[in-house]
């Protein structure tokens, strides 16, 4: 019953058109992976039941859904001899690589990030007395991989004056983080989302280097943190440590103070024997004889 139909539809399009009936058709991949950072191409080609078609051209791509998903890409081609001119580019990372009027729609999305991760569904528009409309159903589902990164590791107290180094790395899928050091209680925690792996290793008592890696299938991160307490087990000997280095800076300073305070004054003059005698002051009175 399917069948008859598709060949009465075909018949009339044949009788209302005046066209071949090749049937329309979208081939897609199910899956495309790419890398977090870098491009990765969407194939996308189709055919339609025309032998050739010189009105406007419309492509189209969406994301999450069919029909109803977000638009990400649309660009339009006036005719067969105008390159199709990019209407939408939701953040100017996306880019026709295809040619339309070749039945090519493949699309270029640039600097993958995590949130690229989705389905994208193409679709083509033929303008005419009644306009044709195809758009792949299942679409093509994107997947965002990544080598491991370590993104955060510190040491850090608590309340009850106990220390905890805590790492953090992502990548796609989501790494194994392991803990290597000194010897260390096997007090640990781990916590997850998404791309993102968290792992905390509690109550430190060791000094030393703590060293957190992270794998997956596309490679693998390390990160170190060094932990060191103070401990003073004499309270003499903690205060000659601090008071010694302190006295000996401070009989420096009186030493570099007073020899600066000598040079400038520098060693008393004596008189000088050459000075010439000073005259008497010159005076004139008028006596009254």
């Amino acid at each position: 019953m399917r069948e008859l139909s598709l060949v009465l539809l075909c018949l009339l399009r044949i009788s209302r058109k005046g066209v071949q009936c090749n049937g329309w058709s979208v081939h897609v991949p199910s899956d495309v992976t790419g890398e977090l950072g870098k491009m990765v191409i969407l194939p996308c080609t189709f055919t339609h039941p025309y032998k050739t078609f010189d009105r406007a051209l419309t492509a189209i791509w969406r994301i999450k859904e069919p029909y109803n998903g977000t638009v990400i890409f649309k660009c339009v081609s006036q005719s067969s001899s105008e390159l199709c001119k990019t209407a939408i580019s939701h953040k100017n990372k996306y880019k026709l690589l295809g040619n339309p009027r070749h039945k090519d729609l493949s699309l270029r999305v640039d600097s993958l990030t995590w949130s690229d991760s989705d389905r994208y569904f193409c679709r083509v528009e033929l303008a005419g007395d009644i306009q044709d409309k195809y758009e792949s159903r299942n679409g093509i589902k994107l997947h965002v991989i990544a080598a491991p990164r370590i993104i955060n590791i510190t040491v850090s107290s608590s309340r009850d004056h106990t220390f905890q180094a805590r790492c953090t790395a992502e990548g796609e899928p989501a790494p194994a983080l392991t803990w290597t050091g000194p010897p260390y209680s096997n007090l640990s925690s781990t916590s997850s989302s998404s791309h993102r792996v968290t792992k905390e290793l509690r109550s430190l008592t060791h000094d030393g280097k703590y060293t957190c890696t992270a794998v997956n299938s596309h490679g693998r991160a390390e990160g170190a943190v060094y932990f060191y307490t103070f401990r003073a087990s004499d309270s003499s000997s903690f205060m000659i440590l601090i008071f010694v280095p302190l006295g000996i800076k401070v009989v420096i300073l009186l030493v570099i103070l007073s020899f600066t305070v000598f040079s400038r004054e520098g060693p008393p003059s004596a008189p000088s024997s050459l000075a010439r005698p000073q005259l008497p002051e010159c005076t004139y009175e008028n006596f009254d004889r």
